[in-house]
């Protein structure tokens, strides 16, 4: 099974930050829908009928929980 290093670590840190960032300028009001809509898209955020779905991508196929 595939082991992450620091390198893969940090890539996934910096993806979670990026997007906890957009979802909070959201959140207060500094993104209207329309600018925040291919954000969400691109991190697998999508607008169901009533709710979010989200898609999880896990880099490599593997998960350590």
């Amino acid at each position: 099974m595939y082991q992450y290093d620091s390198y893969d670590q940090a890539m996934v840190d910096a993806r979670v930050e990026e997007f906890r960032d957009q979802a909070r300028r959201r959140m207060e009001g500094r993104l209207s829908e329309d600018q925040f809509k291919p954000l969400r898209l691109m991190n697998g955020l999508y607008l169901q009928l009533h709710a979010y779905m989200l898609r999880v991508a896990i880099p490599y196929g593997t998960l350590n929980a």
